[in-house]
């Protein structure tokens, strides 16, 4: 494992509504790193909502802008990052053995997913339909090998995204000695 003094990112995967981008806020405020979101970016950068890549029928447009901000984002120093919950979805994005990215899975049971994604009040395209709990399901099972392959696993069920940010933070401080997942 890297010594912590040698982590130059964190890179936050998880599932929708898990607090990627909450949580990473937090994050990057207490260690005084700036704070970059993957979807903000893709959306930033074509002028285009992600859920309106969704409508339109244009994922694999939205995949592919979404792979080249992954890979500048994660060229970045002292930063901490957001990813979208797709983006992982393939071998070797999730850097495990990277020395200075820490990688943490924020774990979120499906259904409290949906319930977070609707209480923020945004649909999300990919749980449309008449059974988003299901959808939800169907799509964190194929995600779980990815976001499986992140250093730090976190479970956020019944944590505030302040207690996770402190939780990271409280892994990456030397000092605590803190090194596996609470």
């Amino acid at each position: 494992m890297a010594d912590s003094g040698s982590i130059r990112r964190v890179l936050l995967v998880g599932f929708m509504g898990s607090g990627k981008t909450t949580t990473g806020r937090l994050l990057a405020a207490r260690l005084g790193w700036d704070f970059l979101d993957f979807d903000a970016e893709v959306e930033a950068r074509s002028g285009r909502s992600v859920e309106s890549f969704f409508e339109r029928g244009l994922e694999d447009e939205f995949r592919d802008l979404e792979v080249r901000v992954g890979r500048e984002l994660l060229d970045r120093r002292d930063v901490v990052l957001a990813s979208g919950g797709g983006w992982p979805c393939a071998p070797g994005r999730t850097p495990r053995e990277d020395q200075e990215t820490l990688s943490v899975w924020l774990q979120v049971d499906p259904a409290t997913a949906v319930l977070r994604v609707e209480e923020a009040g945004g649909g999300r395209p990919l749980l449309a339909g008449s059974d988003p709990a299901g959808r939800a399901e169907e799509l964190l099972e194929k995600r779980l090998r990815y976001y499986g392959e992140a250093r730090l696993h976190l479970d956020t069920e019944g944590r505030t995204p302040r207690e996770v940010a402190e939780a990271i933070a409280r892994y990456l401080s030397p000092k605590e000695g803190i090194r596996k997942a609470e």
